[in-house]
This record gives C-alpha cells, structure tokens and sequence, in this order.
C-alpha cells in the first residue's frame, strides 16, 4: 500500500538545496505569464518548511523584569499625554507662565469672523481654555477704531454653550483683551505697524506666541500671509497660521496655494482647517457610510468624483466681497 508523503516531505523532495546535497539545481527559463508570483502549492510549501524548521531557546534572564520596566514607561507616558494632551501630537510644549498668545484674525470685519470666530474665542475665554496673557487682534481694510471694533464683535458673543452667572463680566474682560489695526494685506506696513501694537500687549511676558487665522478671501491668502510672515512673525515664540478653506478651485490651484505658503512659512507653522466639516450633515454622512456594509466599499474616491453639500441660507451673504473685508 503507497504511503502519501507528508507536506514538508513533498517539499523536500522538489528541493534539492533542502536536504543538504552539494548539487545546485540548473536555472530553467520561465515564461513572462508564469513569472507573476509563487503559487498557493509553493505558498503552502514554504509555510510548512518555516513552521517545520527549528527554532533556538529563547534566553529567559531578566525577561520579566525588561517586560515590567517597558509597562512601566508606557504607564508613564499615558498619564504624561493625559496631563499635557501635546505630548500625544508632537508638539512644542508652553509654558504660560512665562508665555503670551494674540491671536490675529485676518479679515476682522468679515462675516466669518464674526459669526464664528470671535464667538469660539469668547467660549474658549469663557470656559478659563485661554491663557491668562492673551490678546485678540483684529485685522482688516476697513477703517475702525477699537471702541468701534469692540461694538461690533458685542452682539456676537454669547454664553450658549454652558451659560453660567456672570457671563456679562465675563463679556467685559473678554472685551478689554481685543483690539483692532487696520491696514491693507498686500502691504507690509500695515503689519509693521500690527507688529508693534503685538510687542506693545505682550510686553509682560519674556516669551510671546503669535497665531493668524485667515478669515480673509482666497485671492489674498498668499499676500496676506507672506506680509504676516515676514513683517509680524514672532521673535521670541512661535507663529502659526491658519488657513480656512477653501484650499484652491482644483488640485493644480491647490498644489499651488501649498507651495506658495511653504516660501514664507514651515509645514509645522501651517494649519489648514474646515468647519463645515463639524457640521452635522456632514457627521452623519460619515456615519452612514462607516455602519453601513454596502455603501462603505462603495462610497470612496475610486466612485465618487465628488460630494456637493447645499444648504438654504435664512440670512443674506453680507460683506463676503473682496471690498468688505
């Protein structure tokens, strides 16, 4: 009665080089369509010759204690990034105690400024997520005074997100820390001048760190952050800027954008967001795709050439013009 070999000794058998003979087998020619890639039974052979092999003793000193002391770094570090969530991105860590922001919102005047920006830093003052020495500047063509200024930003800060006592104080101090320059944004004197009232504020403190959110039109992103850059970056901290979308009509406008922000700016000091993604139709887009097992595989860039979200505005597109801002 024939006896059927094993796997690893039919893969013994069809290799020579494996059972320790000096011979070396003769290369043969393989056909182009046959040089695609091992076959299952060739798969299937070396699994078995690996899981077949011998393996050498592993050596058991101070293994138990090198495991210990690797959970015990590890234990380290996690309450490290819980008490400084930077440490878990990389980044450059601050010590307010010796350190100052301004924040600088390019396009102060803008509908975007201040239907969302200037009340996200008031809920962020409010809710004590701001350093103690910290300003906000506003920055744009229209001409205005501070008072003027602080009028303006009044109607559009609320306690909606937790209102607690005290939110008209709060209002007050919030008030007392903005100020306004205003200033074309293809020149550099308006940020020169910028620049000065910036040092004036954050005299207090040895260290001063500078971030500009640009609230302003696609077609003075690059002027406006060169000028930023190069006339009002920070000398003695960091400066970031943050660009709002849109990010280019296309990918070659895009690609274009980029490399106009890399001459004045490093990749670590850019910040590109957009907060329409926040919204809940575009949450809930997401959701629908990720639980459900037909539309995931289905819903990416391989099907889809893009996603167009419209929504009906009750209130009018005011001062959205190059001229407004």
């Amino acid at each position: 009665m024939l006896q059927t070999p094993k796997p690893a000794q039919r893969c013994a058998a069809r290799s020579p080089c494996s059972i320790g003979t000096s011979r070396v087998p003769r290369p043969r020619a393989t056909p182009l369509s046959a040089r695609s890639g091992p076959s299952s039974r060739q798969i299937l052979c070396s699994a078995v010759e690996q899981s077949s092999a011998p393996t050498l003793p592993r050596s058991n000193n101070n293994g138990n204690g090198v495991a210990a002391e690797l959970d015990e770094k590890q234990e380290v570090a996690q309450q490290a990034v819980a008490a400084d969530p930077c440490l878990a991105y990389n980044l450059q860590g601050n010590d307010w105690t010796t350190s100052s922001l301004s924040v600088v919102v390019l396009g102060a005047s803008g509908d975007l400024a201040k239907k969302k920006i200037f009340p996200a830093l008031f809920s962020l003052y409010y809710e004590g997520l701001l350093p103690e020495n910290f300003q906000v500047f506003g920055y744009a063509r229209s001409k205005m005074t501070d008072a003027e200024f602080r009028d303006m930003i009044t109607s559009t800060l609320t306690c909606r997100v937790n209102a607690r006592e005290r939110c008209a104080e709060a209002q007050e101090r919030f008030l007392k820390r903005c100020f306004y320059q205003a200033g074309p944004y293809d020149q550099p004197d308006g940020f020169q001048a910028l620049s000065g009232r910036l040092t004036e504020q954050e005299a207090a403190k040895p260290r001063a760190n500078r971030m500009f959110f640009l609230s302003i039109p696609p077609n003075v992103f690059l002027s406006a952050t060169g000028n930023a850059a190069d006339h009002a970056r920070s000398k003695s901290g960091w400066t970031r800027v943050i660009v709002e979308k849109p990010f280019g009509r296309d990918s070659a406008s895009s690609a274009e954008l980029g490399r106009g922000l890399a001459q004045h700016l490093a990749e670590e000091e850019i910040y590109r967001i957009d907060h329409y993604l926040g919204k809940e139709l575009i949450e809930n887009l997401t959701v629908l795709r990720f639980s459900n097992r037909v539309f995931e595989p289905l819903w990416s860039r391989q099907y889809i050439r893009n996603v167009q979200v419209r929504g009906a505005a009750v209130l009018p597109a005011r001062c959205r013009q190059p001229h407004c801002c």
